[in-house]
Order: C-alpha cells, then sequence, then structure tokens
C-alpha cells in the first residue's frame, strides 16, 4: 500500500521550512497542505533566526535547504541546536559532496536528503519523523 499525505493526519504539527527556492517552497507547500499541518516559510536564513529568538513555541519538524541568503543552513542548524536538541532537521540541498553532508550531520541533523525530492520520499520522512511521535504521545 502506497503512503499518502492525507493518511498521515498531521494536524496540529508545526513544520517550518527555510527555503529561498519559490519552486522548491511551492512544491513542499503543496505536498504539506492536505497533511492538516502547519506551515511556516522562511526565504533566507536570518528570517528564520530572528523567529527563533521570538520564541515561537511548537516546531515539530524543520525543512532546512543548505544554501540559504544571510546566515546558511549550517549556522541556522547549530543555533536552532543549542536551544532545541530533540526537534527533527531534514537538511534539504543540492550539494551532494561527502564534505557539504559531514558538516550538516556535525550541525545536527537528523537527514541528509538530495534534491530533487519526490512525493514519496518527503512522505516516508513525514511518517518517520511526525508519525511515530503521534503514536507514542498517545500510548506513552
Amino acid at each position: 500500500m502506497a503512503l499518502n499525505i492525507n493518511d498521515l493526519h498531521l494536524t496540529g504539527k508545526n513544520i517550518v521550512i527555510v527555503e529561498d527556492d519559490m519552486p522548491s517552497i511551492r512544491y513542499y507547500e503543496t505536498l504539506l497542505k492536505s497533511s492538516g499541518a502547519g506551515v511556516k516559510i522562511f526565504r533566507n536564513g536570518k528570517e528564520f533566526i530572528d523567529y527563533l529568538k521570538q520564541d515561537p513555541g511548537q516546531i515539530d519538524l524543520v525543512f532546512m535547504d543548505f544554501l540559504i541568503p544571510l546566515i546558511n543552513g549550517i549556522e541556522c542548524l547549530r543555533i536552532f541546536r543549542k536551544e532545541r536538541k530533540n526537534i527533527p532537521v531534514l537538511m534539504l540541498t543540492a550539494y551532494s559532496s561527502e564534505q557539504c553532508k559531514t558538516e550538516a550531520y556535525l550541525a545536527g541533523c537528523n537527514e541528509y536528503v538530495l534534491k530533487p525530492i519526490y512525493p514519496e520520499k518527503i512522505f516516508f520522512l513525514l511518517e518517520k519523523y511526525l508519525r511515530h511521535e503521534v503514536a507514542t504521545s498517545i500510548t506513552g
């Protein structure tokens, strides 16, 4: 049985997207819209960091591009990890070098995913990081 975004029921989950490429933003937004999750978008690293300083409340998952304007994805991830150590961060990038991948994992990303990212991969990652959390909070 194929995983469908509508089966995830992510109502009450807040997903942050830090991405400067409009087609990518629209793509992620379209995929997430029917899940019920709240989506917040930042087009550069400075906007994201400023948002964090305002104590934004609940963030359940972050989609982070590697190369974004003003403050790059690695530095954003380092800053994010100082306060929020257990929230999944998915580094979504076109950079396939081992050096970039290593740097991202050292900064604290949970997954390093190369673009293009097909819907099935996004659904799989959402289920892996958010669906399990829903199940544990119900049973735990």
